[in-house]
């Protein structure tokens, strides 16, 4: 949780920058690595990414990280029998479709926290019913602890059982901006408009910085 406020307010901070100035900050964990370049050694910073996965879609196709490559994207977990955060999440997310509906640089990918139930016959009714027929807004599911440790590990947003909560699982409702190297440029609530107006206004930010 304590990461997750350093992220927001990262991210809050940045966004009071001046649009045409700033860059989007490069969010997660970091390392120093140490190369040799004339002689001389050089320190550069090793940022966190995503690591590579591999999950079914709502096409029962097989979806991995290669198919985000050359991509920024928006990552988020939710499961279709949610009745709480998940239906405000997606009209949320529908915004930023339509915004960048048909743009070769952009994909939306929500992975599903409930292993049993979401089949991707499932998830294919869930995507139809937002009007979703193309393949820019995956919908995926794969086994618990592989859905589970990506968000945890990777997309550091907390998902999990419980039989007290409405379906049977919890989450936030985090929209997690990844860039086209893997690495973390923001984290939204989902549920909050200001916050996806921020999003997608954040999103033209990271796509200006691969055209310069």
């Amino acid at each position: 949780m304590k990461l997750l406020f350093l992220i927001i307010s990262l991210t809050t901070l940045f966004a009071c920058s001046n649009r045409e100035e700033r860059k989007l900050p490069i969010l997660g964990e970091r390392a120093p690595e140490e190369r040799i370049e004339n002689g001389k050694t050089v320190i550069d910073t090793v940022y966190q990414t995503i690591p590579s996965f591999s999950f079914v879609n709502q096409d029962n196709r097989i979806i991995t990280d290669r198919d985000f490559d050359g991509k920024i994207y928006v990552a988020d977990f939710f499961f279709t029998s949610c009745t709480s955060i998940c239906p405000i999440m997606h009209r949320n997310m529908l915004k930023v479709y339509e915004k960048f509906k048909g743009h070769k640089e952009v994909s939306l990918l929500s992975h599903s926290i409930d292993s049993k139930r979401d089949i991707s016959s499932v998830l294919k009714k869930y995507a139809t019913k937002l009007g979703i027929m193309d393949n820019q807004w995956q919908f995926v599911n794969g086994a618990r602890d592989s859905i589970y440790t990506i968000a945890e590990k990777s997309y550091l947003t907390s998902v999990g059982e419980d039989k007290n909560a409405d379906g049977g699982y919890i989450h936030q409702g985090w929209f997690i901006l990844v860039d086209k190297e893997k690495r973390l440029r923001g984290a939204y609530d989902g549920t909050n408009d200001g916050q996806v107006k921020q999003l997608i206004a954040d999103m033209h930010i990271l796509l200006n910085e691969y055209t310069k």
